[in-house]
């Protein structure tokens, strides 16, 4: 019989969309499996000033981004440090994901900021962090790294579907796995409700006022990303340089503008999708919130979607990283080179000690 190892943990993401930070309080129990429980989770919102600093890294000079990455960290510390005071969590470690500024695996690149060393400063536990890199030094994607908490937290469905500011999705077959970025998702849906002066389009209700233009989204559909095999994955760098330029270019308003978009992201997930006999997948991610776009991934696609209760929708993620981390301290493999095209699986992330 294996003996039952106990790891409570936080996990800490920051994603792409810009809403906030994601924390989750989870226990995770390993015996001759893995199983989890989320005890508390909170998103902390980032503030209009902190949305334009992150949105604006990726032109810092070399000391501004090194500046922003420790007051990043400080401000992350200080955010988890209230939560574990307020929810009285005893915590083994946190594991941070930290926010992505830079990602070109294919020139061996990939930057996330949020210092792990200032967190432990303000937080005063084990930080686990820079779960990238190793994967991407090994010649993979170093992304996506959630496939591996699908496959052994989630194991009763065959297929994840993650929409957060990047899609994404898990295809398990047996206890081995592949995953790959589908498109943007939250990222380019958020960015157009910012300009109407919203923070994101609830329920997709705009987007379902407008009108679907056949051009732009024929010309987003023909964008060479989606025609590669897997492995893939995706940056702020395709947004900046493929992506905007040809939403720009068009000018459409607001409203048809998210229900073109809508449609693209459906088509595309529908099309990732449809290469697998018909399962259940789990939804997840804060575009699972979004019934218009949940219609419409529905509508092009033969599978069954099954959006879970929402701690799991806005918080699967962060509770992956906290299991990230957990798998780290297990000495088990937590970055899977069939998922990210690596030369061999990783056991990712640096430990920065509270002692």
């Amino acid at each position: 019989m294996s003996e039952l190892r106990t790891y409570r943990a936080i996990g800490l993401m920051s994603g792409t969309s810009l809403d906030g930070l994601d924390i989750a309080y989870c226990t995770f129990y390993c015996g001759s499996s893995w199983s989890f429980e989320l005890h508390h989770a909170a998103t902390i919102p980032y503030d209009e000033e902190w949305r334009k600093r992150l949105r604006e890294a990726h032109t810092l000079s070399g000391r501004e981004l090194a500046q922003l990455n420790v007051e990043l960290g400080i401000q992350h510390g200080k955010w988890v440090a209230d939560f574990i005071e307020r929810n009285e969590a005893k915590v083994d470690f946190i594991a941070s994901h930290g926010h992505t500024v830079f990602h070109q695996p294919e020139a061996g690149l990939t930057l996330q900021i949020g210092s792990p060393a200032h967190i432990v400063s303000e937080a005063g536990c084990d930080v686990i962090a820079d779960f990238r890199t190793t994967d991407v030094a090994r010649g993979g994607q170093g992304a996506p790294l959630v496939p591996i908490g699908d496959l052994l937290l989630f194991e009763t469905y065959p297929i994840c579907l993650n929409l957060g500011g990047i899609a994404n999705m898990s295809v398990k077959d047996g206890m081995r796995i592949e995953a790959f970025d589908i498109g943007l998702c939250n990222m380019a849906l958020n960015h157009v409700a910012e300009q109407m002066g919203l923070t994101y389009d609830r329920d997709g209700a705009f987007a379902q006022e407008g009108q679907l233009n056949e051009a732009l989204l024929n010309e987003l559909n023909g964008l060479e990303f989606f025609h590669q095999s897997a492995p893939k994955s995706l940056g702020k760098e395709f947004w900046l340089t493929e992506f905007l330029p040809i939403v720009e270019r068009l000018q459409l308003n607001e409203r048809d503008l998210l229900r073109t978009l809508v449609e693209h992201i459906a088509v595309q997930i529908g099309r990732s999708l449809s290469s697998y006999a018909s399962c259940h997948v789990l939804a997840t991610g804060g575009g699972a919130h979004n019934s218009f776009l949940v219609e419409r991934i529905k509508a092009n696609t033969h599978h069954t979607l099954v959006v879970p209760e929402n701690g799991i929708v806005d918080f699967k993620e962060a509770l992956i990283f906290a299991f990230l981390g957990a798998l780290r301290l297990d000495g088990k493999s937590n970055s899977l080179s069939t998922v990210t095209g690596a030369l061999r699986d990783s056991v990712g992330g640096a430990v920065y000690s509270a002692r």
